[in-house]
Parts: structure tokens; sequence; C-alpha cells
């Protein structure tokens, strides 16, 4: 993504960043130089530069805003859709359990709506909309702890394998005692 904060620019701070170039535009008109632009407009000089360049090229025109840059695969009604179906729950969708996960929103997207998404785009989605992740506040109700705990002192030493050595040794890489 290009805006780390969430993915690009409010339709407010599109609309002020036209406004600039408009602005700047105007400036080309009466021969001002881009340095005095650029500090006037508080913007880099680069910028004023390369919108100098379009303006040149192409008027006024080619320093208006282009839109957002993508439209969301679904629109509002679409995940409006979405909400009720997953208010039905997984269990209703086929799944064995209670959980909503994002691979299987995802996948309910795309048998329902025939759109595709990344996870990563799925939970961006859904917080764009309020939605927040879950977690279980206690522990399942299934859940064997003599298996587990045997699990930990049985086969976990065998895959883990031992992260030091039983005798001293040495920090120096050259001395055979460190090999």
């Amino acid at each position: 993504m290009r805006y780390a904060q969430g993915g690009g620019l409010t339709d407010e701070r599109r609309a002020f960043r036209e406004r600039l170039r408009m602005e700047a535009s105007e400036r080309f008109a009466l021969g001002d130089e881009n340095a005095v632009i650029a500090h006037e407009l508080r913007v880099s000089v680069r910028s004023v530069q390369r919108w100098r360049k379009a303006w040149s090229q192409r008027g006024p025109r080619a320093l208006a805003s282009k839109g957002r840059a993508s439209l969301p695969l679904l629109s509002d009604e679409l995940f409006a859709v979405l909400e009720q179906e997953l208010a039905k729950g997984p269990v209703a969708h086929g799944w064995p359990d209670q959980t909503w996960t994002l691979s299987r929103i995802r996948t309910l997207i795309g048998r329902r709506f025939h759109k595709s998404y990344t996870v990563q785009g799925i939970a961006a989605l859904l917080k764009r909309h309020g939605w927040s992740c879950q977690v279980p506040a206690r522990r399942a109700v299934e859940r064997d702890e003599a298996a587990v705990a045997g699990w930990v002192k049985e086969t976990w030493p065998s895959v883990e394998g031992p992260w030091r050595r039983s005798g001293p040794g040495s920090s120096s890489r050259t001395r055979p005692v460190s090999r």
C-alpha cells in the first residue's frame, strides 16, 4: 500500500491536493518560478517540477484529480448482504464450527458474489466497516490438559532438539570447543 495508515486518500484530502495543483497551474501561467511556488504552497520543488511538466504538455486538465485509485469490489449494498450472510454463522455455510476466519470469509465472498479478495484485503474491508478481530476469552471445553502436558513433555523435546550444549563452550569462533 502506498499510504500505510489505511490505503489511500480520503475524498477531502484528494480535493485539497487538487486545489494545490490548480493554484500552481495559475501560478505557472503567471510565470512564477518553481521554488517560489513550492515555498508558498508548502510542497516540494520536485512536485512543482512534475506539475509544471504535466501542465506544459497537456494544460491544466493534466493536474486534475483522477479519482480514487481503485473502486471497492464490494459496494455498500453488497457489504450489507455479506453482513447478513455472516450473521447466519459459519455452520450455515458448511463449516464445522462457529468460527469465522478471514479465509472462510474470503471463500464466502467468492461463492456468493463471485469476487476475489486477498486475505489482507478481507481484513482491510472488515476494518473499514467497523468489524474487529475477536479472540476467544477462555479455552475450549474440549481441551484435554493431560494430553497437552504429555505432548509437551514427550513429543516436543524430540521435535525441537537441544538449544545449548551440555558442557561449557566458548564464544570464540576459532577455538575447537565452540564448534
